[in-house]
């Protein structure tokens, strides 16, 4: 495949719509050599929770996803968001724009959120130099759009290498801002119905029998889809609304350009605009708030597989026991290493840049910690079992 042809590649590749079908390999294609991969985290994001910043965290996190794509003005890219930081996937022609946004956005997040956040870009062919891979699929959640699943082990080799200091990207000069139109946190936490929101992350340990790993998270997927007792952590009506939201300062600290002030009484106004229009589902230029609300639910990223299953569910504590004796007989058998973190609410963060398309994604995590802190246990796990 040629440079030439690679503006394509991830449009190419079919999409599938049963999340139960994620480990089959046939579904999933190799990067061209020649693509990079760009990664992002928060740096010490464990201290970041234990003071209740679990927003400004989320929102450093999207702020990736929304600063690249804007970059690339909206083509499509693989990507995955992480909770604490974001993974994606770009083609040569569209590199300098990638590093122009992870540049912008580190240097956004510790100016604007005070939160120190690692970038790096991490060539294919160095990760598969190392012996690991990279191959993308497509998975649709619904009708409206596809989010990418990213296997092959070399996610998380580039992941550690840029913890390690390797492929580092330096942030932009003070001042520097990205695109991030259409990010937002307009909606309030997501109260647990059926008991409890569990963050859920399995990773196979090194050396482990491919076949029993995926034996583990095709059970998973099974237990959590068969059970009444689980489901996405989004009510079919959406979640909570009010006026004004509670993420105002993080979407005013987003918005581009003018001064403070009038930035804050901007994002007011168009928060406010938007808070009646949904509430009393006025149809406003082409926007029904009934079917933006559908396609919301039906967007929601709350389960993914990025060199290791993520899921944040609500389910009840006997699901929650069972999912726990499932993790532990892999766990002891070597084939995995697991975290969880249970919560009483799971939190969602937007990027809808254009309220007129089926398109918006919506990125949802636990509100007390999620995925980083079941990250956290996975990583005293390891140290455990090392």
């Amino acid at each position: 495949m040629t440079a030439t042809s690679h503006g394509d590649f991830y449009a190419g590749i079919p999409v599938f719509h049963g999340f139960g079908s994620l480990m089959d390999p046939a579904l999933y294609s190799a990067l061209p050599d020649d693509w990079t991969i760009g990664i992002a985290d928060i740096v010490e994001s464990t201290r970041a929770i234990a003071q209740q910043r679990y927003k400004a965290v989320n929102m450093a996190g999207a702020a990736v996803i929304a600063a690249v794509t804007n970059g690339l003005e909206g083509r499509e890219f693989p990507f995955v968001f992480g909770g604490d930081g974001a993974s994606f996937a770009v083609g040569p022609d569209d590199l300098a724009c990638a590093r122009d946004a992870l540049a912008s956005t580190a240097t956004w997040v510790r100016e604007d959120l005070d939160l120190a956040m690692r970038v790096a870009l991490v060539p294919v062919s160095a990760i598969r130099a190392q012996g690991f891979d990279v191959r993308v699929a497509r998975y649709a959640p619904s009708q409206n759009l596809s989010y990418a699943m990213f296997t092959g082990g070399g996610i998380g080799w580039a992941e550690a290498a840029m913890k390690r200091g390797e492929f580092a990207v330096p942030m932009a000069p003070a001042g520097a801002v990205p695109d991030l139109s259409g990010l937002s946190c307009r909606f309030e936490e997501i109260p647990a119905v059926r008991g409890l929101i569990l963050s859920v992350l399995v990773v196979a340990v090194a050396g482990a029998d491919p076949g029993a790993f995926r034996k583990v998270i095709e059970d998973m997927v099974a237990l959590v889809e068969r059970s009444p007792d689980a489901g996405r952590p989004v009510p079919a009506g959406g979640p909570p609304l009010r006026w004004p939201p509670a993420g105002l300062d993080f979407e005013m600290r987003a918005a581009r350009g003018r001064p403070r002030v009038a930035r804050r009484v901007r994002v007011l106004g168009r928060t406010l605009m938007a808070y009646i229009t949904v509430r009393f589902g006025i149809s406003v230029g082409g926007f029904v708030p009934k079917t933006y609300m559908q396609q919301l639910v039906e967007n929601s990223d709350f389960r993914k597989y990025d060199d290791g299953l993520r899921m944040i569910l609500d389910c009840t504590p006997e699901l929650e026991g069972a999912i726990e004796r499932r993790l532990i007989a892999a766990a002891s058998a070597g084939t995995i290493r697991y975290g969880l973190h249970r919560q009483d609410a799971a939190m969602m963060t937007c990027f809808t840049p254009s309220a007129l398309r089926s398109d918006h994604v919506h990125f949802i995590d636990g509100a007390r910690g999620g995925y980083a802190s079941a990250a956290t246990a996975l990583k005293a796990m390891a140290v455990q079992t090392a």
